[in-house]
């Protein structure tokens, strides 16, 4: 059995930087995460994708700001569980027993879930032929934006997702960007962005179609899309990518006797416990009045989450805020000379 001061589930960017604030206040944490790889969503789903809205960064993209929270984290020595999952969690006097699908078993007083929604998985499209492209040509994320280059994408979807790739991609490549409705969900500045690119030709923009079909044996030759009206048209494309969303699966978290409602752990907002004393919730999985689905709002709940277990890990001293700029002790812990 692992004893630590707090187990992290999730190694997303609000876990990294989570961790990175237990750690400069001295006390020892590890990570678990059921993807094979550091970065969370932001490595799964959009590692090239442009984010702008870090302080301080003008623009990154997922990996950038992955790589950037692992340098960040390089004065301490944190363990890390890939590949990992947690299915159970129970209470043993003042501490909480962690158990994960592995075998490995924690006892620390803290847990922090930091794992964005939770498990997740694209929504598909309906044409059965769509999977025997799956991963060649057709994606539900973008993995490596320069495969596309020079090449014809059409992309379906009418969020930010879909938006922001039609955008990005027409610098480069050939866009049909295909929605089935008239209106977006993205960002309206987005949307006025795509429109323009559209009028100047830089992107195929058509409303209420859906896809039909995929044709082509091994290679992904052109694709069917139909018409509200029921008008089929055939276009030729490289690749195709679908933005849908993603279907959320909370797994084992839904029997931890949390508050839960749509799928969102309900949180304080003083240092973001739970109904479940010890259990914390920070990230796109919480929730509380005004949330804000954003990067910097989870590194806010994740610093919030670290000082509040201070309390539980260590009862019997007093937890004394201090400032990297002027704290001996915190730039010890960062490695730095005084």
């Amino acid at each position: 059995m692992k004893k630590t001061d707090a187990l992290i589930i999730g190694a997303g960017p609000t876990g990294l930087f989570t961790a990175h604030q237990l750690k400069l206040i001295g006390l020892d944490c590890e990570i678990v995460d059921n993807l094979d790889k550091i970065g969370g969503q932001c490595i799964e789903l959009y590692p090239d994708k442009p984010i702008y809205d870090i302080p301080a960064i003008t623009e990154c993209t997922g990996e950038e700001l992955t790589n950037n929270l692992i340098n960040q984290l390089k004065p301490f020595d944190i363990k890390f569980h890939l590949n990992d999952r947690v299915n159970e969690v129970k209470k043993e006097n003042n501490n909480w027993i962690v158990k994960t699908n592995n075998g490995k078993i924690f006892s620390t007083p803290n847990v922090i879930i930091a794992g964005g929604v939770g498990s997740f998985e694209p929504r598909k499209f309906g044409p059965k032929e769509c999977e025997k492209f799956e991963n060649k040509s057709l994606f539900y994320s973008v993995k490596d934006k320069k495969i596309f280059e020079g090449k014809i994408v059409s992309i379906f979807g009418g969020g930010d997702s879909a938006l922001d790739w039609a955008v990005e991609l027409s610098k480069n490549s050939k866009v049909n960007l295909i929605h089935r409705r008239d209106e977006f969900r993205g960002a309206e500045s987005t949307v006025n962005k795509v429109k323009e690119l559209a009028k100047s030709g830089k992107i195929n923009f058509l409303t209420k179609y859906q896809l039909d079909k995929a044709n082509g044996s091994n290679q992904l030759e052109s694709i069917d899309i139909k018409h509200d009206n029921g008008e089929i048209k055939n276009l030729k494309t490289d690749y195709v990518l679908g933005f849908f969303g993603l279907i959320m699966h909370l797994g084992p978290i839904a029997n931890w006797g949390l508050n839960i409602d749509k799928k969102k752990i309900e949180v304080d907002t003083e240092k973001f416990e739970t109904n479940q004393k010890g259990i914390y919730a920070v990230g796109d999985i919480c929730n509380y009045p005004g949330k804000l689905k954003l990067i910097l709002s989870g590194f806010h709940e994740g610093a919030l989450a670290a000082r509040a277990c201070f309390k539980l890990a260590r009862p019997n001293e007093k937890y004394r805020f201090e400032f990297t700029t002027t704290s001996t002790n915190l730039l010890k812990r960062l490695g730095k000379k005084n």
